[in-house]
């Protein structure tokens, strides 16, 4: 994948970022930049500092030290609200779907559009049906309707609709955990073309993963970490997953 008519703008940045937990850095001064609209995989082994990053990133967590600026400008997340706030929305590995609710009440889980009539806040359904239904044709996300419990849906439809309720909402930055692990390979590519449509409108986007081929289908950029620190960053074209590996595993100099 190429790097996009948007990369010239950085829009997400981490500055000498450090988080300790019992004495053990998870991060240790690391240093990143996202590019607007790029597709950044940040890829480690197991403790690396992934996972940790991305709680840092979506307000979970406050870096102990560091700086996190936004469009050039310093923000300081210490809640994943304040994420939200500041335009960046995360998809969890687990989708955080309610299963036995339709795909318009998952769309607006957290977020219903309601009024009041008296003393009582009354949901607006036929609202949210509607916003749901334009919003999932805007991003091509094939479902029977937008009154389909979750539950029934493939992998792949339960991935898109993670993905379209975050962007619903305005994102800028999308982080998403492992966001192909378990589909199939037509799922997959079904994903894979909604992140790069994502890309084109200027959706920088941030993908936690261990899945090498999954992570050179998508991603135009590889952020490479090891024990807390970034050792190393490469444009996909310009790399092998041999290297990445080798990189994973410290068996190059990867600076």
């Amino acid at each position: 994948m190429e790097l996009n008519q948007h990369s010239t703008e950085i829009a997400l940045a981490v500055r000498g970022v450090s988080k300790v937990f019992g004495g053990i850095a998870a991060l240790n001064g690391v240093d990143v930049e996202f590019p607007r609209g790029s597709v950044t995989a940040i890829m480690g082994d197991n403790g690396a500092g992934k996972s940790t990053l991305m709680k840092v990133l979506s307000g979970v967590y406050t870096a102990d030290s560091g700086i996190m600026e936004i469009n050039g400008k310093p923000v300081l997340l210490r809640s994943p609200h304040d994420a939200r706030r500041a335009g960046i929305e995360t998809v969890h590995q687990d989708l955080s779907l309610a299963d036995h609710r339709d795909v318009a009440a998952n769309l607006f889980l957290g977020r219903e559009l309601a009024h009041r009539i008296g003393p009582v806040n009354v949901l607006r359904v036929k609202a949210m049906r509607h916003d749901a239904d334009v919003a999932l044709k805007e991003l091509s996300v094939d479902i029977p309707s937008v009154r389909t419990e979750v539950r029934l849906l493939s992998g792949g439809q339960r991935q898109a609709i993670a993905i379209a309720r975050a962007v619903h909402f305005g994102c800028s930055v999308l982080i998403m955990d492992e966001p192909m692990a378990a589909l199939g390979l037509r799922e997959a590519k079904s994903v894979q073309d909604m992140i790069s449509d994502l890309s084109r409108r200027g959706i920088t986007q941030i993908i936690v993963s261990h899945n090498l081929d999954h992570t050179f289908a998508v991603t135009d950029r590889i952020v490479v970490f090891r024990q807390g620190r970034v050792v190393g960053t490469r444009n996909t074209a310009d790399t092998t997953p041999a290297e990445v590996l080798h990189m994973i595993n410290g068996l190059v100099d990867a600076a």
